[in-house]
Formats: C-alpha cells, sequence, structure tokens
C-alpha cells in the first residue's frame, strides 16, 4: 500500500501544476488590475505604474508565475495585496469554518442520502419510489443559492426560528481548541455557545447537502437494485434472516465502495469551499474568503487559496482510494 500511496502522490505533482498554470492565466489576463483597485478611481496613471512595480506586476507573466511557484516551494503563498497579511495564515484561520460546515453536510446528506436509496430500492416502481426520485431529481437541479435564500426567508425572516447569517452570535465565541465550534463548546462545556452554533449551522447546513442528498440517494439505490438481484442474498433470505439483517449486513456492505466514492467526491468539494453557501450565508469560511478576494483582484489570495483547496479535495480522493481496501479485503493496491 506504501508504494501505491506514493505512486499517487507522484501523480499530484502535474495534476497541481496544471491547476496552478490555469488559476495565474485566469488571474492575471481576465481581471481587473489590482494596482487600480487598490488605490481608487481617483488614482493617476503614474500612481499605478508605481504601485505595479512594487508588485512586480511589471515583470513578464513567466518571471511572476516562476516567482508563485518558488513561494509555494518554501511553503508560501505570499501576502493578500488588501489586508497585507499572509495568504496561509489567512486561510488557516477560515478553514475550520469551513470544515465544520462541510462535516455536518455531508453527514446529513450521507444519513439523509443512503435511507433514501435504500427505502426506493427496497420499495422499488411504488409511490414511496417515485417520490423520493422525484426530491432527488430536485435537489440535483436546484440551485443551492435560491434555496439558501428561499431557507432564510422562510425560517429566519418570517418565522425567525433560525439566524439569518453568521457563524455564531457575537460574544459567544467559546475558547478556541480546536476552532470547530461545536467541539471546542463541548469540551469547555459551554452549552450556550454550543446552542448558538448549531442553530447558525442548521439553514446553511440543509442548503449544502441539499444536492450531495441527491446525488448518494441515486447512487445508493441504483447499486442496491443491483446488489439485491445476486443470488447470495436471496440465499440469505432463504436461510430465514430477518429482511433487516439481508439489506443492511449483505446488500448494503457490498454497495459500499460506489456509495463510499460519492460520498468522499462531496466531502472533497465541500471542503474545497463551499462557495455560493457561505456567502449566501455571510458563513466566514475558505469560499467566501475567496469570493472576495475574487471581487478585489486580490491574486495571492485567489491562487493560494485555489491551490490549497485543490490540495483538499485530491487529498479526499485518496484517502477514499485507500479506504476501499478496509471495506472490500479481495482489493490489492498496486
Amino acid at each position: 500500500m506504501l508504494k501505491y500511496i506514493i505512486k499517487r502522490l507522484m501523480l499530484l505533482i502535474p495534476v497541481l501544476i496544471g491547476i496552478s498554470i490555469m488559476v495565474f492565466v485566469v488571474m492575471h489576463v481576465f481581471t481587473t488590475d489590482p494596482a487600480s483597485i487598490i488605490l481608487g478611481q481617483h488614482a493617476t496613471a503614474d500612481q499605478i505604474e508605481a504601485l505595479q512595480q512594487e508588485l512586480g506586476f511589471d515583470k513578464p507573466l513567466y518571471i511572476q508565475y516562476w516567482d508563485f511557484i518558488k513561494g509555494i516551494m518554501h511553503g508560501s503563498f505570499g501576502d493578500s495585496l488588501i489586508t497585507k497579511e499572509s495568504v496561509t495564515s489567512e486561510f488557516f484561520a477560515r478553514f475550520p469554518a469551513t470544515v465544520e460546515l462541510a462535516i455536518v453536510s455531508i453527514i446529513l446528506a450521507s444519513v439523509l442520502g443512503i435511507t433514501i436509496g435504500i427505502i426506493s430500492a427496497i420499495k422499488q416502481n411504488s409511490i414511496i419510489d417515485y417520490i423520493s426520485m422525484i426530491a432527488s431529481l430536485i435537489g440535483v437541479s436546484m440551485p443551492i443559492f435560491w434555496l439558501g435564500l428561499m431557507l432564510i426567508v422562510v425560517f429566519a425572516v418570517n418565522l425567525h426560528w433560525l439566524p439569518v447569517a453568521g457563524r455564531i452570535q457575537l460574544g459567544l465565541e467559546p475558547v478556541k481548541i480546536t476552532g470547530l465550534y461545536i467541539i471546542d463548546s463541548i469540551a469547555t462545556g459551554d452549552t450556550e455557545a454550543l446552542i448558538s452554533t448549531l442553530k447558525h449551522l442548521a439553514l446553511p447546513s440543509i442548503a449544502l447537502a441539499s444536492y450531495s442528498t441527491a446525488i448518494i440517494a441515486r447512487m445508493t439505490r441504483s447499486t442496491m437494485l443491483e446488489i439485491i438481484r445476486h443470488d447470495y442474498i436471496r440465499t440469505a433470505r432463504a436461510k430465514g434472516l430477518f429482511e433487516r439483517v439481508v439489506i443492511l449486513s449483505h446488500a448494503l456492505r457490498n454497495a459500499l465502495i460506489p456509495i463510499v466514492t460519492v460520498i468522499g467526491l462531496q466531502l472533497g468539494r465541500l471542503l474545497g469551499g463551499a462557495v455560493l453557501t457561505e456567502t449566501v450565508f455571510g458563513w466566514p469560511g475558505v469560499g467566501s474568503y475567496t469570493v472576495d478576494a475574487i471581487l478585489k483582484s486580490d491574486f495571492p489570495v485567489v491562487q493560494g487559496s485555489v491551490m490549497m483547496m485543490a490540495v483538499v479535495f485530491v487529498g479526499m480522493n485518496l484517502l477514499v482510494d485507500i479506504l476501499y481496501g478496509f471495506l472490500d479485503p479481495r482489493i490489492k493496491f498496486s
């Protein structure tokens, strides 16, 4: 397995190089000059030119790209053009918020998606199956930002059940241990902070989980329909095993590999920054941080954030591949 992991890590190098080239070219060719944004609309041409020279934007693109790569090799993505703070430190200051939202969303999506998929497979062609598949189709097709706005209008504005935006009520932040408010509030016994965190997580996690729930449900249904037609499932039923045991211990266990693949890909996508959800709900995570940087043409922040999110995504794919061996011992890594 070690050789397989090393081989996969080596294959990540050309992927990350390709991503770095793409984000560098897009930011330098298709965005507004950051010097003009920093100095404002009343800046003179001489002032803009002087700032460009100070920031190094007057150099040829290939030299700027090489400087970017050298910074990465030294573990630095540079400093934000706006805040003058390290991109790495700002990214990891916001990353726990994205992790917390992503984990809660993927747990919600996995529980609902697998449950709906199993029931649909067992009740194939029934009214329950039709309703669940229509709901899954709606979940896949529905824009997350629209769903987020509707949830805010209904549950925050009209019913006043949940907060509109933010991660926690101001002044209730728990003592920082991991940066994950749920864990930190439980570890410190701060019940008020925990309740506030869960209330603020409710709407964005539901909105973010909608798409993943639909994908997981559809995959679970299709895989379970294939598995439950196998001979060993009929044999298990013929032995007199309870249907619950047949479905959960025999069918679901053998259907887990494609389901885990989908869950891993969805978690990687969520950890990479749920841009629309974080923007709609004012969630202080990586996604909203990157969007704000794009609007301000903050090149180092966008480049650094995209690169680190790419590492997270491909890292999740690698973990999913390694998990296959534990789910099915017959799988051999080479």
